[in-house]
Parts: C-alpha cells; sequence; structure tokens
C-alpha cells in the first residue's frame, strides 16, 4: 500500500538495472571508478588515508599535502646539458652590447678632445661655430661638446661660418667602429687582401666652400631692410673671387687612392717639389699655380704634421665625376684631411696645429695671389671645356636614342592600329610584305659586310 501511495503523489521509483547491457562491456560497468593518488612532497610513495582526504571531497585550503606532479619541480626534468646553447649565446650578448657601450662613449670623449683642441682657432677666424645660436665659447663654458653633431656612432660634424671670402666652412670627425668590433675587424682583414678596400682609419676632412664673388647670392635676407643694408655693406667691399683651378698637396701614401675616388685631382699631373719632405707630392694643372699656393708657411706646416698629414685641395671641381651637364656646375672650395692621434690628450694634436690653422687662413692667399697669365687661365679653361663637350656629345647622344625609341614607338602603334583594320586575308598579305621587306634588308647588310 506505501508504495502505491508514493507512485500516485510522485515519489522516486526504483531504478531498474538494464536487461539488455552489452556483454564487451560488462567488465567495465562493474570496475569501481578511479581514485587520485595523492603523494606527500617528503615522501613521494606516501598516500594519504581516506579520513584525511575523502574520495568525494575537495583539497582544503594551505593543506600540506599537495598532489605530484613533475611539471612544476624544474630541477626533477631539467639538467644542465639542456642550458648549454644559453651559457654561449648569453655571454656572447652580453659581451657585444658592453663593446658597444664602451665603443661610443670612447668616440664620443675623443671627438670632444678634437673640438677642445681646435675651437679655439675656429673662433679666431670666424663669427659663428656650432649648430647652437649660441655664437661664442665662452657661452658653452668648459665643455665644448655642444658644438658637435653625432651625425652615427662613429662621425661628428660641426660648422663655421661668419667669415670675409669664405660662405661656411664643415668639419667631419671620422673614428674607428670600436662599438662594432666584429665590423671593424671584418674591414681590417679585408682591406689587406683587396686593393680597392680602404683600411679604417681615423680622420678629420674639413670642407671650406668660398664666395667667390657670390656674397649677395649665398648670404641669407629676411626682409627689405636686411636686404638694403646688405647691399650697402658689400658694395665696398673687394672682389673675393680667383681663377679656377685644381691643386693639391698629397702624401704619397695617399695619391693613388685620391686618383680613384676623386674626379676633380685626376685631371692634374703629379710632380714632386724640392721644397716639399720625400713623402710628399704636388698634384697640379700648371707649375705656375704651383709657384703661387706653395708657400714657405704652407711647406713648414706640412713638415710639421709629418704622417698625420694626408691632402689639402684647392678645387673647384665635383668629386665624382659628372654624367651630365648640371653636374659639372663649379664649385670652389678648399679640402683638409688629417690623421687623427691615438691620444686622447689635447697635445696631441700640436704637430697638425699649424696646417690646420693654414687652412682656415688660405682663402685669403687664395683672393689675393690666385690671379694667373692669361695663357694659364687658357690651358686650365680649355681642360674643362674639353670635358663640357664630352658631356655635351654624350647627352646628345642619349637624347638622339630617345627620340629614335620614340619615333619606333609611334610608328609601331600607327602599324598596329592600321593592322587592326584590315580583314583577315589582308593581313596575312601585310604580314608577308612585311616579311620580305625585312628579308631584302638583311640581304644588303650581308653583301655590304661582304
Amino acid at each position: 500500500m506505501g508504495d502505491f501511495f508514493k507512485g500516485l503523489f510522485g515519489g522516486q521509483k526504483p531504478v531498474a538495472s538494464e536487461a539488455g547491457t552489452d556483454d564487451d562491456f560488462a567488465d567495465f560497468a562493474s570496475a569501481p571508478s578511479p581514485s587520485p593518488i595523492y603523494n606527500s612532497p617528503s615522501d613521494s610513495s606516501a598516500a594519504p588515508t581516506a579520513a584525511t582526504f575523502p574520495e568525494h571531497e575537495a583539497l582544503p585550503t594551505g593543506a600540506a599535502k599537495v598532489p605530484y606532479t613533475k611539471w612544476y619541480r624544474v630541477w626533477e626534468r631539467t639538467s644542465p646539458s639542456d642550458f648549454y646553447a644559453e651559457a654561449v649565446v648569453i655571454p656572447f650578448i652580453l659581451v657585444l652590447a658592453l663593446l658597444h657601450v664602451w665603443g661610443r662613449r670612447k668616440n664620443k670623449r675623443k671627438a670632444d678632445v678634437w673640438i677642445a683642441a681646435h675651437a679655439p682657432s675656429v673662433e679666431k677666424e670666424f663669427a659663428s661655430i656650432g649648430f647652437d645660436k649660441r655664437k661664442g665659447l665662452s657661452d658653452y663654458g668648459e665643455d665644448l661638446s655642444g658644438l658637435l653633431k653625432e651625425k652615427s656612432a662613429q662621425e661628428y660634424v660641426t660648422y663655421a661660418t661668419g667669415r670675409q671670402n669664405v660662405a661656411f666652412v664643415d668639419f667631419k670627425v671620422k673614428l674607428f667602429k670600436r662599438y662594432n668590433p666584429i665590423s671593424l675587424a671584418a674591414e681590417t682583414a679585408l682591406s689587406f687582401l683587396f686593393e680597392t678596400i680602404r683600411q679604417p682609419k681615423e680622420v678629420m676632412e674639413a670642407t671650406m666652400y668660398a664666395f667667390d664673388g657670390k656674397e649677395k647670392e649665398l648670404v641669407p635676407v629676411k626682409s627689405k631692410a636686411e636686404l638694403d643694408a646688405k647691399d650697402s655693406r658689400f658694395k665696398g667691399m673687394p672682389n673675393s673671387g680667383y681663377d679656377a683651378c685644381v691643386w693639391a698637396v698629397v702624401h704619397k701614401e695617399q695619391m693613388k687612392g685620391l686618383r680613384d675616388e676623386r674626379y676633380d685631382v685626376s685631371l692634374t699631373a703629379t710632380k714632386d717639389h724640392k721644397s716639399l719632405p720625400q713623402w710628399a707630392s704636388v698634384m697640379s694643372e700648371s707649375a705656375e699655380v704651383t709657384e703661387t699656393f706653395l708657400t714657405k708657411g704652407l711647406v713648414e706646416a706640412v713638415e710639421k704634421a709629418g704622417d698625420a698629414f694626408e691632402y689639402l685641395i684647392v678645387t673647384d671641381q665635383p668629386v665624382d665625376k659628372p654624367a651630365k651637364l648640371n653636374e659639372a656646375t663649379p664649385r670652389k672650395r678648399v679640402i683638409l684631411s688629417l690623421r687623427l692621434p691615438s691620444s686622447m690628450h689635447a697635445s696631441a694634436y700640436e704637430p697638425t696645429m699649424p696646417i690646420f690653422e693654414y687652412f682656415l687662413r688660405m682663402p685669403d692667399t687664395l683672393v689675393a695671389t690666385a690671379h694667373f697669365r692669361g695663357e694659364v687661365t687658357r690651358k686650365i679653361r680649355a681642360t674643362r671645356e674639353e670635358e663640357t663637350r664630352k658631356l655635351k656629345k654624350a647627352d646628345e647622344g642619349e637624347k638622339a636614342e630617345e627620340r629614335r625609341l620614340e619615333a619606333e614607338k609611334k610608328k609601331k602603334e600607327m602599324r598596329d592600329t592600321r593592322l587592326k583594320g584590315l580583314s583577315a586575308d589582308e593581313q596575312r598579305k601585310f604580314l608577308e610584305r612585311e616579311r620580305e621587306k625585312g628579308q631584302k634588308k638583311q640581304e644588303k647588310k650581308m653583301s655590304r659586310k661582304a
């Protein structure tokens, strides 16, 4: 009766076992459910009792005994042999990083020493030095590093302007790639194997641009009042122009490299001079130019500089051979190149200071003395006119080739347009006539050659 009322009011019915159970899974159906195994951190073989960790209860928070797994125990699943690659790579990267930082700082200190030794001489000749708006060295105090601008980790530049006969002068200090010893070693090794690769060196190269009588064109103005003031200021000034030429004093070790690298120097002839030391030579377009420029003060300065001296060039031609007429426009410049000493003291630059100061004053010498006889000027001008004729001829040849290609293109377009308007039979006849004409032209060429 109790079961009847339970069934009537929704009581729970006893679950009947399935009669049709698959015989293949009979063994698994009667098997007990697997229980997790818990190991102690101190003894992996010990198992907890059922009273401590019941079968169907979660692990208590903060329990001392945790499920054993090898993943969290790095010391059990790894060995020192797994880290041999890292043990080699990481120290190598650290050494390269330290060398990079040391190399950049060493180059920066060397550039600062150079500017500290040469800035006073530059300030004596120019009204403004450096890229900053500050014009005097007193504005920088004892630290003159602000005069330099880091163009790269191995090259520092500065600038000076505000002098009669000179528009401006650029200074470049080129140093070793101390921050990249692998590249430095590779370049040094390759320079011994191949003559075309120059050996790395530390040099200072200064390029001075002359006004050449173009002060009104080169000096910028911002208003009409400044323009009027500039006209009145330059009106009474002497002419800063001088005759164009290419002349150089060169260390003999640099002579071959200069001829290969510089187009302007390739226009000169090389001759030794009795006044110069045996390791130096003159490259000039005329003997009269040499006698005019090679003064006693210059010879003494070159001798004192010794092996630190590389070259002093007076030129109006471009460094790279011009390929077009507009690239051959003359621009008068004076260029000085000096090797930097290995010492980090300003006193190491004393041997090269005379030639450096002579270079700063050389535009005055050029304006005063570089006015040659008509015969010398005609010879120099003839060399430039010959080069100009070659450029004109090459330019005319390029234009003629362009015109020929354009005419062929138009002729082909007209042929294609005409061919499209013909029928299939007419197109076949047209192509046959073209082929016959081509064969006749080929036969004529062969007969001419015979």
